[in-house]
This record gives structure tokens, sequence and C-alpha cells, in this order.
């Protein structure tokens, strides 16, 4: 295996790092580390923060299953991408422009692109937000000034992925830290958040609960982080012999379910910080990020919570942007094989992000951004399946996977996460028709 092409490690322009044989198994993961952050920095992006403030300022814990079904989803999916990336030396882009019927390849590769420019759109608006909280800068200027935002981060790149790595995973640390503290501010009922968790068919009917179940789905799941993840653990070329392959899945597995596992205490802590200090609690439910600022200092009776939630949301957002970009990278030349520089793909995205940012701002106003969020998370949701089922199809084939075949039992979770993201579309498509209908009648 250590003979094998770089493959899209290059396209990213990571320093590949090697993984010799015979290491301890704690040094060989602190070797591993890293891929698993980047890509669980997109599952507490800004829009995750929409969505899960949204769903406990209106509903209180009751969507919590949600987010606890929607991370067991994309661990399991993710763990598919280490599998197609370290079995056939091919990201999801890759494969599906070399191994799909010719026809597919532009029209997957224009929804992959409308899902990043939706993932980019969030990122954009929300450290916007931030800065206007922690600073004061009026939101079109920060909308403004997130056009390059990204760029000095990207430069990162050029002294070798193990730094951007450590940088991502010390945004990671200070989100996690900052709703650590929030919690202890709070100190919500750990009985009634347990009681979230057991899942309520009643959400899929309640239109509005749909709506958030189907933000919170897309936020949570991502489909350019199925992209990413399948080329950046190609980013570790692992020396051995026999057993390597799976020496390497094995590893990079555990890499991908610690960090996942943050992402999901983290968003869990949004919805919870949420329903503790609105739900119930006032007239109408906080659904805006910026009210939310200005309302944690009194429900909480300190600054500090304020100020918390200000520096994680601009942590979130300049950290998941990052990864978005790189996304960017490997989904333009997997499926098209034309490869931009760094400044030029950042700045192709956020210009087309900066579109629908500037004219909800302009035409509709500051309070509308929030439900700008909330519906870019949706748009992802939908785009999905056209991410998830070839990715399960491909982990399927024992001609393509060889030894790495996923096996049956994973191979029937992958097909039911599948489903089940084709269910919750359907029905929110499904509700949306009928809204339509009643709207025109």
């Amino acid at each position: 295996m250590n003979d094998a092409p770089i493959g899209s490690a290059d396209r990213i322009d990571a320093q590949v790092v090697e993984v010799p044989a015979g290491m301890g198994m704690l040094r060989t993961f602190l070797r591993v580390l890293g891929p698993g952050y980047l890509v669980a920095v997109g599952y507490m992006d800004p829009g995750n923060w929409a969505t899960d403030l949204a769903a406990g300022s209106q509903f209180g814990y009751r969507l919590l299953w949600v987010i606890g079904l929607s991370s067991l989803m994309a661990m399991v999916l993710q763990s598919l991408c280490c599998r197609l990336g370290i079995a056939t030396r091919l990201d999801l882009a890759q494969a599906c422009s070399q191994l799909l019927p010719r026809f597919w390849r532009i029209p997957l590769w224009l929804l992959a692109e409308v899902g990043i420019i939706s993932c980019d759109l969030a990122e954009l608006v929300g450290s916007a937000i931030a800065l206007q909280l922690l600073f004061g800068l009026p939101l079109l200027w920060g909308v403004g000034l997130t056009a390059a935002d990204t760029l000095l981060l990207l430069a990162l790149q050029h002294f070798g992925i193990r730094r951007l790595e450590a940088l991502v995973i010390a945004l990671v640390a200070l989100v996690g830290g900052c709703f650590a503290v929030e919690m202890l501010l709070l100190q919500p009922s750990w009985s009634q958040v347990g009681q979230g968790f057991i899942p309520q068919a009643a959400s899929l009917r309640d239109g509005r609960q749909l709506f958030l179940a189907a933000g919170i789905l897309g936020a949570t799941v991502m489909p350019h982080n199925l992209y990413l993840h399948s080329s950046l653990v190609q980013s570790r070329r692992w020396i051995g012999g026999q057993g390597t392959q799976r020496r390497a899945l094995a590893f990079s597995t555990w890499d991908t379910l610690f960090a996942l596992s943050l992402a999901f205490l983290i968003n869990v802590s949004i919805l919870v910080l949420a329903a503790g200090s609105f739900y119930g609690r006032l007239p109408q439910p906080v659904t805006d990020l910026s009210e939310a600022y200005r309302l944690l200092t009194p429900m909480l009776g300190t600054s500090l919570a304020s100020v918390l939630f200000g520096v994680a949301l601009l942590a979130a957002g300049q950290s998941s942007t990052l990864t978005a970009t790189m996304a960017g990278q490997v989904v333009m030349e997997g499926f098209l094989n034309l490869r931009l520089p760094d400044w030029k793909r950042r700045l192709l995205t956020r210009g087309l992000a900066l579109i629908p940012a500037l004219a909800t701002v302009l035409l509709l106003g500051e309070q509308a951004t929030n439900q700008l969020l909330v519906l870019s998370q949706v748009v992802l949701s939908l785009q999905l399946p056209f991410a998830v089922i070839p990715l399960v199809w491909f982990c399927g084939r024992r001609g393509l996977m060889g030894e790495l075949q996923a096996p049956r039992w994973l191979l029937g979770l992958a097909w039911a996460c599948a489903a089940l993201i084709v269910l919750i579309n359907g029905s929110l498509l499904l509700a949306l028709a009928r809204l339509a209908f009643s709207f025109g009648s």
C-alpha cells in the first residue's frame, strides 16, 4: 500500500504524513489524528447553530433525538468514506466521475456545488453576525469582509497538513470549551434532556418540526463532507505489509468517531442552551442568533454567557469555511479534472454565496438572515441522497473495494440511513407542496 499513488491528497495541497509499521497504538493514533476534525467542523458550523437554536427555543428538547440520529448516520457514512479512500485511492468525486455513467457527472457536480455554496452561505452569514455581535461591525461590512476571511488560513496549507489540522483542532477545542462553560452556567434539567433523545414520530407529522428536522439532518450529515473526507483520509501513507489497509481503516475510523462525537456534544449543547434559556420563558421563540446573544446575559445572569456565545460562533464559522473551500477543490477536480488556485476557488465559492446573503440583508433586512441560515441547511438535506447513495453503492462492490468491502451489517445500516434521508426529504417536499397548494387555493 505504501507504493500506491497519493491520489486526491495532492489535490488539497496536503503534505503526506507517513505512518510507519511497528509504532505503538498511541503514537500511531496521534499520527492519524486530524482528518476527522477537519470534517467535524462542518457539523458545528453556523447553519447548525441556526437550526439548533430554532429547534430548542420553539420545541424545547423534543428534537434532540434528531441530532442524535443524524450524528449516528454521519458516523456510519463517514466510516464508509474512510473505506472508499483507503481501498481505492479515489475520493467520492473521482469515483462518481470514473465509475458512474458519464451523463451523471455534470448533474452530480452541479448538485455538489449547490451544497457547498449553501454551506458557505451559512458560514458567511454566521461569521458576519459574530463580528457584529463582538465588535459592532455592521452586518453588510461583515458580509463583505468575509469574502477573504480564510485566505490566511488557507496559506497554512503550504506549511503542511499537520499545522492546518492543529489549528482546526484548536478552534474546535475553543468552541467546545465555550459551551462547556455555558452548560455550567445554565445547569439544565438533565432528566428532561434525556427524554429529548426518545424518538417521536409526531415530529415528522408537524410541518414546523419537520422543516427543522430536515435542517438538522442537512446541517449534521452534510454532503460536501463526504467528498472531503474520502480525500483527506489519503493524506496518511501507511507503510507496512499484509494487513496495512485494515489497520489504516481501523485508526481512521476511530479518528472519525472521536471527532464526530465532539461535534455531537456541541450540537446538543446549542439546542439545550436554547431550550433551557428561552423555551417557555418568553412570549415568542428566539430564532435569531443576534437576539439569542443579547438575551443570554439577562437569562443566565452574566455577560460571560453572551461573550462565549459570540466567540464560539466566530470560531465555528472560520474553521468550517476553511474546510468548505477544501471540499470545493476536491469536488471540482474530482468531477471535472479542473484545479483552481486556492484563492480563486475561495473567491468563486464565496462570491456565489454573497449574492443571496447581500440580497437578503438589503431587501428583507438583517432579521431575515436567520431564516436564510435555516433554509441553507434544508437545501443541504435535499442534496444528501445524491452523495450518499453512490457512496453506499461503491462500498458494497467487492471488485472495487477488495478486502475493505463493507460488511453486510454496515451496508444494511448505510442503506437504512439513505432510505431515512429520502423519507425525510420526501415528507418535507410533500408538506411544502401542500402548503403551496393551500396558498394557491
